[in-house]
């Protein structure tokens, strides 16, 4: 072995030797540090830290959102009726150094089988205490709300695991159940509907009521205000005439005489017979 080859092995065993007393924490991890297994630091901070080879021994976790799908599992309803219910479970760590002890070193399987029975028990509580109906209805999220803050509050206590969320994915029932179960939905549907309908109709006609109230006091108000103008209109011709009467007396009614010799001609076939000794002759004789 020449020089060369002596000198990169050299730097190998180095590295390997130097990185052996290090150990990365990432962001989303989290971890124990153990001395002869153990636990002398729980929860570790991200970054780079020391350690003492075979004496120290860093355990890693991903401290990120987990999840998992439950068996299918059979429940009864209120009533006993049986439902066939399929869900999943959304999970991390909290409390590491508890999560470590209680599944055994950090096995995620083991995290699984322990929360697994807790959800069965919390969901075989949750649908006991419903109807069908109210289970496969809008009532099914308050039901999972309070089925997750339940059970979260057990998991974090013992296993020191948050139990993020718990959701249904499929619930089945049997045929007859079933049945009995989108009919009666469809009834209430149904019932909901009428009692819209009939709140848009009343209040149609509320509408309606309130627009014809309106329209009356409108033209109330516009037929009054038209009688005043017109009131206001007679009176002002009347006091025109009455200064033209006063004025000259014989002119207007010779002006009076006038407007309805218009209007008696105002039709062009019209015929009028009059003797010419007549009032309107005698004015026309006047004037030449």
């Amino acid at each position: 072995m020449n020089n060369r080859n002596l000198t990169i092995l050299l730097i190998l065993a180095v590295v390997f030797f130097a990185s052996s007393f290090v150990y990365t924490v990432k962001e989303y991890q989290r971890g124990v540090l153990l001395k002869f297994g153990e636990i002398i630091e729980a929860d570790l901070k991200p970054g780079i830290s020391w350690k003492l080879p075979v004496v120290h021994e860093p355990r890693l976790f991903d401290g990120r959102i987990q999840s998992f799908d439950m068996r299918p599992a059979e429940y009864l309803t209120q009533e006993k009726k049986r439902l066939i219910v399929d869900s999943f479970v959304m999970w991390r760590i909290d409390n590491v150094e508890k999560y470590f002890t209680a599944t055994g070193g950090g096995l995620e399987s083991q995290a699984q089988r322990l929360l697994a029975p807790r959800i069965n028990e919390g969901l075989r509580n949750k649908f006991g205490e419903r109807t069908v109906h109210e289970v496969v209805s809008g009532e099914r999220e308050e039901l999972m709300v309070e089925l997750t803050a339940e059970v979260n509050k057990k998991t974090r206590e013992e296993f020191g695991i948050e139990v993020v969320d718990i959701r249904v994915k499929r619930i089945e029932l049997p045929p007859t159940v079933s049945g009995k179960v989108y009919e009666r939905m469809r009834a209430e549907r149904e019932r909901e509907a009428r009692e819209y309908r009939s709140q848009g109709k009343e209040l149609a006609e509320g509408i309606r009521a309130t627009a014809d109230r309106e329209r009356i006091e409108i033209l109330a108000a516009a037929y009054k205000q038209a009688e005043q103008t017109r009131g206001a209109g007679d009176a002002e011709s009347a006091a025109i005439y009455a200064d033209a009467y006063n004025a000259d007396a014989e002119f207007f009614e010779f002006f009076r005489k006038l407007q309805a010799y218009r209007e008696v001609f105002s039709d062009k076939q019209d015929i009028l017979v009059v003797k010419p000794e007549g009032d309107f002759f005698n004015k026309l004789k006047a004037e030449k």
